[in-house]
């Protein structure tokens, strides 16, 4: 089975750059309503996948944070608590689907490591739906 059915490319999903700031990764989250965010490299390599919660609890454990500082940490500066794993875009649907019990989405990268877009979870398990019922 070719991923490239599920995949959700690069130029339709939303993701942040590793120099991006936390003011710049909350205000995009909370405008897309998104909980997770993919962040990329300046080479365009998938570097980790940032979550509401790793922003939380950087900003519990910066005793005197103030929305200033959020124009000034970067996001490589935060913590991932539950990172999220990229798979090669030439990897096998078991391990996609696999990797979907514990990641709302998956990060794929060509065999660079270069981010080319995600695969859903909602899609697996429509397609699976799909083609496995009687």
């Amino acid at each position: 089975m070719n991923l490239l059915l599920f995949l959700t490319p690069k130029e339709d999903t939303s993701y942040l750059t590793i120099d991006c700031t936390i003011r710049q990764a909350l205000e995009k989250m909370d405008f897309h309503k998104f909980t997770v965010i993919p962040l990329i490299d300046e080479e365009g390599k998938y570097v980790k996948t940032i979550s509401e919660g790793d922003l939380l609890r950087f900003i519990k454990n910066a005793c005197n944070f103030d929305i200033s500082l959020a124009e000034e940490i970067r996001l490589d500066e935060i913590e991932c608590y539950r990172p999220y794993e990229a798979l090669d875009i030439n990897s096998k649907l078991e391990n996609v689907i696999d990797m979907s019990l514990s990641q709302n989405f998956i990060p794929m990268v060509d065999d660079r490591g270069i981010y080319i877009g995600i695969v859903k979870r909602k899609d697996i398990i429509t397609y699976l739906y799909k083609n496995l019922k009687p």
